[in-house]
């Protein structure tokens, strides 16, 4: 059997896009609770695209230096939503939330990461989840734009990539392959490569996605 990459689409603002996605393949759906986003979506509007979702397909809230009082919001509208922190959020800001979360890596460009200790942030926010690996971009995610995916030890006891690690960052139907194979994260996480226009996603381009991901997958065999 391979193993199987878990895919999380995120940045969607319409019904017939959520509804796509799912269709697609996808086993998480993110919604960005960030204002300053041309994606953002308030969290009464994220309630109502949530409430589409069948069982076992994860809604995932992103926020970005939010308030404690947004957070609640967001949970309010979204209660069975797992959280991401993707701005300059603390481990106790993190916390406090008292929910399941994931913290976004914003890995700056350049050879090796430009030095970014990613045994270090992982060690910090081992409440997390997992640690999303992101591309450091202005706008805190979404810029479709990569990293250096030769620049961490994947195979670090710490990082164990099998469960903890989630790629993002410039992935699209055709480098997805690639990332996963360099990196064997536990999902990838995907925003513009998947669109036709910023928050408008493109069904065609979900597939290929997914498809893509499942190649991989087949490459790599569950350990026996």
């Amino acid at each position: 059997m391979p193993q199987r990459t878990r895919i999380k689409i995120c940045g969607l603002t319409r019904e017939t896009d959520v509804d796509a996605a799912v269709q697609a393949g996808a086993d998480a759906i993110g919604f960005v609770l960030y204002p300053q986003s041309p994606r953002f979506v308030s969290p009464e509007r994220a309630g109502e695209l949530a409430r589409r979702l069948p069982p076992f397909i994860t809604p995932v809230l992103l926020f970005v230096n939010a308030s404690p009082e947004f957070i609640a919001q967001g949970v309010t509208a979204v209660p069975n939503a797992l959280l991401q922190f993707h701005g300059d959020e603390t481990p106790a800001d993190c916390a406090a939330a008292g929910r399941p979360f994931i913290r976004a890596a914003r890995i700056p460009p350049g050879p090796a990461g430009a030095g970014f200790d990613l045994l270090k942030y992982a060690t910090d926010f081992a409440a997390a989840q997992a640690i999303l690996l992101d591309a450091h971009v202005e706008g805190y995610g979404g810029g479709g734009q990569s990293f250096d995916w030769n620049a961490f030890p994947w195979s670090h006891p710490l990082l164990n990539a099998s469960s903890r690690l989630v790629l993002s960052g410039g992935l699209t139907p055709a480098n997805v392959t690639d990332g996963i194979n360099r990196v064997r994260p536990w999902a990838v996480d995907v925003s513009s490569g998947v669109e036709a226009a910023k928050g408008i996603k493109d069904p065609d381009k979900m597939l290929a996605f997914v498809a893509a991901v499942r190649a991989a997958d087949a490459q790599h065999p569950c350990p026996s």
